[in-house]
C-alpha cells in the first residue's frame, strides 16, 4: 500500500557547508492496514519522513507510492488534493483552529476532499471519541486529551488509506496517552486505514503490533 524507494533528503547549511543528511531510506513498505510505530531520539528525523510520506516535503530523489500513485511527481496543488483524499495526520501539537468549535474543526478538513461528507459525519466521529456532547466547545475549553480526540476524529474525517501520526501523545498522562493510543488504534482497524506512529516512547512503541527504530530504515541513523 506505502512503497519507499530510495527516499533521500538533506537539508542545505546556510554557512556553505555540504548538506546535511537527514534521511535515506532505500526500501521500506506498509501493507494496507498495517499498524507500526516508529522509534527514534528527538531531532532523528522522524517528523521528517512524516511529512515526506504526506508529500508536506519533497525529497532531494527518490518515490512515495501510496497505491501506486508517486506523491514525489505530483505539483503541489494536486500532493494537496491527494493528501485530503487519502492520508489522516495526527499532530504532535493538535493545531485546532481556536476560534472554531470540535464539530467545526473536525468539519473543516472534509471541505478540502472530493467525496465531502456533511455534519452528520463529523459529529458520529465525535460520538465515536466520545466527545460528541462537547461538539459546541471551542478548543480552550478542552483537556489537552479532549484536543487529540478532536485532531484523531479529524484525520479520519475523509476516511484515510493511511493515517500518520507525530508523537501523538507526548503532552499526556499515562492514562490518558493509553486511553489515545487504544482510541487510534482501534478506529483506523475500523475504516481498514494503516496507521503509522513516530514516537521516542517505547511504552508507546510497545502496544504496537509492529515496532521498528528509524535506523532500521534510514541508513543516516
Amino acid at each position: 500500500m506505502l512503497d519507499i524507494r530510495n527516499l533521500r533528503l538533506a537539508y542545505s547549511s546556510p554557512d556553505g557547508e555540504p548538506p546535511t543528511p537527514v534521511i535515506d531510506t532505500p526500501d521500506w513498505s506498509v501493507a494496507a492496514g498495517a499498524q507500526v510505530a516508529l522509534v527514534g531520539a528527538s531531532g532523528s528525523g522522524k517528523t521528517t519522513l512524516l511529512n515526506l510520506i504526506a508529500g508536506i516535503v519533497l525529497p532531494d530523489s527518490g518515490e512515495v507510492r501510496l497505491d501506486n500513485t508517486d506523491i514525489t511527481r505530483l505539483n503541489e496543488a494536486h500532493r494537496d488534493r491527494f493528501r485530503a483524499d487519502n492520508i489522516g495526520y495526527i499532530f504532535q501539537s493538535v493545531h485546532l483552529l481556536p476560534a472554531f468549535t470540535a464539530l467545526e474543526n473536525v468539519a473543516l478538513g472534509m471541505k478540502f476532499a472530493a467525496n465531502r461528507a456533511g455534519t452528520a459525519h463529523a459529529l458520529d466521529l465525535l460520538e465515536k471519541v466520545g466527545l460528541r456532547e462537547r461538539a459546541r466547545y471551542f478548543p480552550r475549553q478542552l483537556s489537552a486529551g479532549q484536543q487529540q480526540r478532536v485532531g484523531i476524529a479529524r484525520a479520519l474525517a475523509n476516511r484515510p488509506k493511511l493515517v500518520l501520526a507525530d508523537e501523538p501523545t507526548s503532552a499526556l498522562d499515562s492514562r490518558n496517552r493509553d486511553a489515545v493510543l487504544d482510541l487510534m488504534q482501534r478506529l483506523c482497524t475500523d475504516i481498514g486505514a494503516a496507521l503509522i506512529v513516530v514516537t521516542h516512547d517505547e511504552a508507546v512503541a510497545r502496544r504496537f503490533p509492529t515496532t521498528l527504530h528509524l535506523s532500521d530504515i534510514n541508513r543516516v541513523n
